[in-house]
């Protein structure tokens, strides 16, 4: 059967350096088994699945993957999935905006432009967070090989995607980071999270943060640009003290490890609430045939 297949790089205007996500726009028949078989094909760090809506509030409903398992919420995959659903004609934003339906229930996608223009930024879900102990901080830094800042207490970030969070005392120090996968897989299995996300203070101009978001328990060593780990650090950022109490607005790099050059833009107001934004660009516009 063939169905309708793109492929969109989140997170950056120009192809090849943000995060691509595979889309499937017409998912309806497809199996659970079969879901999953085709996100282990594409090997890309998400796949979703477009299916109508079961809510009157939604104007889609969204299934995403890794090559290893299903994931309630992810960033960059939301954002990218919107961006090809639109281009696809699937969907009209209403008043600037579109409303997905997911595994944590319905998310905000806020419009703005259009075509190469076009901007979209999502209302994180709301997060939990909570303090990890001195052993699964010290557990952090022997699976990197490097210290963590413990000043602002390491912590797991729940928005969906579940990222344990902690800073490193400078972006050139985080870039060199070499971590044990194998280590860091069997850390998040017995912690249950997607994943361990960390984050450093740039110098100069540009982008605030460099951000590196590792699941190599979901099949993912290191997520190229990661919307949910990056709205995990705001809100670990804001908790922590790290944010204006009035809210902020900034942005974050990563990716630069992997040939990429994202740039998110996160917003946190002064109840803590988060917007993670960017731009689209479809890389791949085909036919899944299977």
């Amino acid at each position: 059967m063939a169905r309708a297949y793109k492929v969109v790089d989140a997170f950056s205007a120009k192809p090849l350096l943000g995060n691509p996500v595979a889309v499937i726009l017409d998912s309806a028949g497809l199996s659970d088994a079969a879901m999953q078989a085709i996100a282990h094909w594409t090997n890309l760090s998400e796949t979703t699945f477009v299916l109508p809506p079961t809510r009157s509030e939604a104007d889609y409903r969204l299934r995403i993957f890794t090559p290893g398992s299903e994931l309630p919420f992810a960033g960059h995959p939301t954002l990218g999935s919107a961006h090809a659903i639109i281009e696809a004609g699937l969907a009209t934003p209403r008043v600037g905006r579109l409303v997905q339906e997911c595994g944590v229930g319905l998310v905000e996608i806020t419009v703005e432009g259009e075509g190469a223009e076009r901007r979209l930024t999502l209302a994180l879900p709301p997060a939990t967070v909570t303090t990890l102990s001195d052993g699964d901080v010290a557990e952090i830094e022997a699976i990197i090989g490097h210290g963590v800042l413990r000043e602002a207490s390491p912590a797991i970030v729940n928005v969906g995607a579940v990222w344990v969070v902690a800073q490193v005392g400078g972006a050139e120090a985080l870039l060199a980071l070499k971590p044990d996968f194998a280590r860091s897989a069997a850390f998040e299995r017995r912690l249950g999270v997607t994943g361990i996300t960390l984050f450093a203070r740039r110098e100069g101009s540009g982008p605030e943060i460099e951000v590196r978001s590792f699941a190599p328990s979901c099949g993912v060593n290191e997520d190229p640009v990661c919307g949910s780990g990056n709205g995990s650090v705001a809100v670990f950022r804001a908790t922590r003290g790290l944010l204006p109490a009035g809210g902020a607005r900034y942005e974050a790099a990563q990716g630069r490890c992997l040939g990429r050059d994202g740039t998110i833009t996160l917003a946190v107001d002064a109840g803590g609430k988060v917007q993670v934004g960017g731009a689209c660009v479809t890389t791949v516009d085909g036919t899944l045939l299977l």
